[in-house]
């Protein structure tokens, strides 16, 4: 597929809605001005661009669960509930597995099944099945801003219908909702389909209204170092930016060394404006999200709280502008409401307390200039790879390794790339694999890890990476060796 990071020519993008409204029935609702005259007349309460930057200029943190089920009436149930006893600034619809693959006719067939028996048969919000005048009843049926949360490879017609259903805010991007997510569906794709949901979103904002765009942060969520999930979210900010998006929230996922997640955010704020601005888009408004813990969790609910409470300490003293909340039920499954809403009071207990401290380290400028380096690296090595063209280059990169996401099980990715952590904790890279690293970067991951396997009576070796996956839910950060 020819792709090119260039705004899609009004022309073709129109073809194109003509095709992507007719893939399931409700696309007939949508209707682009109607759609802009409702979100024109929403209460400004209920927009998350605006949320967004008023959280930002008063350095306050908010807090967003995940949270989803098929059914209209428990849906909205569920969004009061963690809106009103939660104390969520923010609310998602999580978007299920049937969506996300674009099996719209089995979404139905669940959304029945679930009718019928009484209980949730999908792991979502099946938004495009329900379509807009639905979505529009959840919207207004709570006071604070809502966002999609998904993991769609080809988003197209889930956009049309959720923005002309009034969400203020969607998540995803061409590499991760595709590296992290897919095996076999070529970059490619991922990128052109996504140009199409950042396109519409640029539209929308060219007639008044500001839809947020959240690329997903945490990719594989296992052991992702800084600067792969930097790089990721700078290039779709770039790429989103290029379509008309104004306002855009990158993301990190919690790793567990306070001074390395601290470094992370305030990096991955200054990293994407500078990128923004250097490529012509300095008039994006830019905010940042922390992902609490992805890995495995303990199974003990009052140690559940601990970990999460180590992601709200890290969010506050950090500034992330949100954070996303897990749940003590994360070791078992799909959390009850009443779990989620616990989840999100224990947050928000955290940030508030924190909310005036200010955090300094004798390491965290070192930290930081370590992730910028890295970060640097790779988004100018995928720039040289497309020759000035970031569509281009992201995915000759991809296919290189110079931007290489570890555990992705996308064959496109190169996995070649391992982590682990250092002594402190702070994840690091055991095998640079094809990252296009100096030198003196490659040295400084070798010491690093070096200095653990002296400390551990051990070589490094892949027994570490199998052994910081598990560490966390086992009540550690980094995966000692039994003596």
């Amino acid at each position: 597929m020819d792709i090119q990071n260039k705004r899609i020519p009004e022309g073709e993008f129109m073809a194109m809605r003509q095709e992507v409204l007719t893939q399931w029935p409700t696309g007939k609702d949508v209707n682009l001005e109607e759609a802009v005259a409702y979100h024109k007349a929403m209460p400004v309460s209920r927009n998350f661009s605006q949320k967004l930057l008023d959280a930002k200029a008063a350095g306050r943190t908010l807090v967003q669960p995940r949270a989803g089920v098929p059914v209209v009436e428990e849906h909205i149930k569920l969004m009061q509930y963690l809106q009103d006893n939660g104390e969520a600034d923010l609310l998602p619809s999580t978007i299920d597995s049937y969506t996300r693959q674009n099996r719209y006719e089995e979404a139905e067939n669940g959304i029945a099944e679930s009718i019928r028996l009484g209980r949730a048969m999908l792991n979502g919000f099946p938004a495009v099945n329900h379509g807009v005048a639905k979505c529009r009843q959840v919207i207004e049926s709570v006071n604070v801003p809502m966002q999609v949360r998904h993991g769609t490879p080809d988003a197209r017609l889930l956009t049309e219908i959720t923005y002309a259903g009034g969400f203020t805010s969607y998540e995803g991007g061409g590499i991760s909702y595709n590296l992290p997510y897919c095996k076999n569906i070529p970059m490619e794709r991922t990128i052109r389909d996504w140009q199409y949901v950042d396109r519409l979103t640029g539209l929308y904002e060219e007639m008044g209204v500001s839809i947020n765009r959240e690329p997903y942060g945490p990719l594989t969520g296992t052991l992702v170092p800084p600067c792969i999930s930097h790089a990721a979210a700078i290039i779709e900010a770039l790429l989103a930016a290029e379509q008309g998006v104004k306002n855009i929230t990158v993301g990190y996922g919690q790793c567990g060394n306070l001074v390395q997640d601290i470094a992370a955010i305030r990096t991955l704020q200054e990293l994407t404006d500078e990128y923004l601005q250097k490529y012509g888009h300095g008039d994006v408004k830019v905010t940042t999200v922390l992902h609490q813990w992805m890995g495995g969790f303990p199974a003990d609910e009052a140690k559940a709280f601990g970990v999460i409470s180590s992601g709200s300490l890290t969010a506050a003293l950090a500034k992330a502008t949100k954070v996303i909340v897990k749940t003590p039920h994360e070791a078992v499954g799909i959390p009850t409401m009443e779990a989620n809403a616990q989840g999100l009071r224990c947050t928000k207990q955290v940030v508030n307390m924190l909310a005036d401290q200010t955090f300094r380290d004798d390491h965290l400028d070192e930290e930081m200039e370590i992730i910028r380096l890295e970060t640097r690296c790779i988004v100018d090595k995928c720039f040289e790879l497309g020759n000035g063209d970031i569509a281009v280059g992201v995915c000759r990169g991809v296919e290189a390794g110079v931007l290489d996401v570890p555990f992705a099980p996308c064959r496109a990715n190169a996995g070649l790339m391992l982590p682990c952590r250092d002594n402190e904790g702070a994840v690091r890279i055991l095998n640079t694999g094809n990252l296009p690293f100096t030198k003196e970067l490659k040295d400084f991951h070798e010491t690093k890890i070096y200095e653990r396997a002296m400390a551990e009576k051990r070589k490094a070796s892949f027994q570490m990476v199998i052994d910081d996956v598990y560490a966390i839910g086992k009540g550690r950060l980094v995966g000692r060796p039994k003596y």
